[in-house]
């Protein structure tokens, strides 16, 4: 099996692994000005930080912070392990303490808004350590059962998942994931090879079906009904910005959350797929920009 590319070997080098919960933990952070307020940024599901890579050098004055899943990317890919999202969401927790208190600016995209809102359910019970300047999520099935979600997803959801996990192949992954960028910004060659060589570092692909457990907890009371609620009461600055070509988080998607918080501002993002970082990072980051600039 081929190994990292050169691109993602460069990035390796520009962060480092941090235990967490007894676990490695790829982190890339940087430093920024104090004064401004730093920014956690949590990526989707089946990449990884590496998705973010473009804020460290659009993003100006913030402090960043980045990390990879556990399960995903550069971190450690155990076995034995329930992918919950309230796992994902402890290692947030715990990496946000280097800012001693800072209230933070969280951004995500896809599975990394599902941790988002546990992070906020946790900040209306109390239980949050650090502070929530404010929110801004991107793309995600939110409300799991308004989502288009890919064969490849439905199948690795049902009991045939661990079957397609081991079969999963550089070929069939390409495909997939070419399948949800827009037409007017294909997945280009370099980007689906450094996506690839990340998801099958040390075998990564062949748990597939385990890593999107967490879609099941979207739709199981009553974590679920949690996650709707954190949504539709936490008290702080939320914000959506949504690619409309989404074949997945679909406009059903984003009308179900605006149901449960009605006058959420709205950034639409047109003629772009799952992936705005990816496909338009100019006009990706200078939305992430403006919302942490704003008071």
């Amino acid at each position: 099996m081929a190994g990292l590319t050169s691109r993602v070997v460069e990035w390796q080098r520009s962060g480092m692994v941090e235990v967490v919960g007894g676990h490695r933990i790829f982190v890339r952070e940087r430093d920024g000005d104090p004064a401004l307020p730093p920014v956690l940024l949590l990526h989707g599901y089946p990449s990884s930080s590496y998705d973010w890579r473009g804020a460290f050098e659009r993003i100006d004055g913030h402090r960043l912070l980045t990390f990879d899943f556990l399960g995903f990317g550069l971190s450690e890919k155990p076995r034995d392990v329930l992918y919950s999202l309230r796992i994902q969401a402890d290692i947030a927790e715990a990496l946000v303490q280097r800012y001693a208190g800072d209230p933070v600016v969280m951004v995500s995209h896809d599975m990394g808004s599902s941790v988002a809102t546990e992070l906020l359910a946790r900040d209306i019970e109390g239980k949050l350590s650090f502070a929530l300047r404010s929110a801004l999520l991107f793309n995600a099935s939110l409300v799991r059962e308004q989502a288009s979600l890919l064969i490849t997803q439905k199948v690795l959801l049902s009991r045939f998942g661990p079957v397609l996990a081991r079969l999963t192949s550089e070929w069939s992954f390409r495909r997939s994931f070419a399948s949800i960028f827009s037409a007017q910004h294909p997945l280009g060659a370099e980007e689906a090879a450094d996506q690839w060589s990340l998801l099958a570092h040390d075998d990564g692909h062949r748990m597939l079906d385990k890593l999107i457990h967490y879609n099941r907890e979207r739709v199981t009371p009553p974590t679920s009904l949690r996650w709707h609620n954190a949504l539709r009461a936490w008290p702080g600055r939320l914000e959506l910005a949504w690619a409309e070509l989404d074949p997945i988080c679909t406009e059903a998607v984003l009308q179900a959350i605006l149901n449960l918080r009605p006058d959420t501002p709205l950034t639409r993002i047109p003629g772009i797929g799952h992936y705005p970082q990816l496909e338009d990072p100019t006009q990706t980051y200078r939305i992430i920009q403006r919302h942490a600039t704003e008071n």
